[in-house]
């Protein structure tokens, strides 16, 4: 098999679909590994996970600093850990334009709703005040603008009857576990990495 595509993952937090990504990458048929996993808050409960199944962690709190400084922080530690895809798994903060042109075309998020719809935050309650009869998750191109970026790819969840954003979150959760591994799979061997 050729070389496997390098990928840093950014989290927040507890980092399920960053599980979900490396769980994939121990199969020998992935076409990506995971190069580090990076977090804005040092005691995210998923750069611990990581640390367990293997994987290089880089952590740091983005308290106090300009967004502009601690990207690059970042993106010294991507670059020194040979990352050449970027994919954001419930990193829970703004990208600054400048991270956001060095990783152009090679870096992806995903997002719980089917985009355009529901950009941003509180996606499920959003979706059930509107009356929708399903919602689902979305893995896109990462752009300058907030959940605006191509769509690469999406799965789709119905809506039940007395749903509650948290029994939606839920349902919707185990499709982006599905999904996001599948999306990055296809994304590192469509899209040609530069320096």
């Amino acid at each position: 098999m050729a070389e496997r595509a390098r990928v840093g993952v950014l989290i927040s937090g507890r980092g399920s679909n960053m599980i979900a990504l490396a769980e994939a990458a121990e199969r020998p048929t992935c076409p990506y590994e995971i190069a580090l996993v990076a977090a804005n808050d040092p005691d995210a409960p998923g750069l611990a996970r990581a640390r367990m199944m293997g994987i290089e962690t880089w952590g740091l709190s983005h308290a106090g600093m300009k967004r502009a400084a601690f990207d690059a922080l970042i993106d010294a530690e991507l670059r020194r850990a040979g990352a050449e895809y970027v994919a954001l798994a419930g990193y829970m903060r703004l990208l600054s334009p400048e991270f956001v042109e060095r990783w152009a075309g090679r870096m992806i998020n995903i997002h719980p709703s089917l985009l355009p719809a529901y950009k941003g935050l509180d996606t499920h309650a959003r979706a059930i005040a509107a009356g929708d009869a399903e919602s689902g998750c979305s893995v896109h191109v990462v752009t300058a603008g907030l959940d605006d970026g191509p769509v690469f790819a999406s799965a789709r969840v119905p809506i039940k009857p007395g749903d509650t954003p948290d029994s939606l979150a839920a349902r919707i959760l185990v499709e982006e576990h599905r999904l996001y591994p599948q999306a990055l799979a296809e994304f590192v061997t469509r899209v040609a990495p530069r320096s």
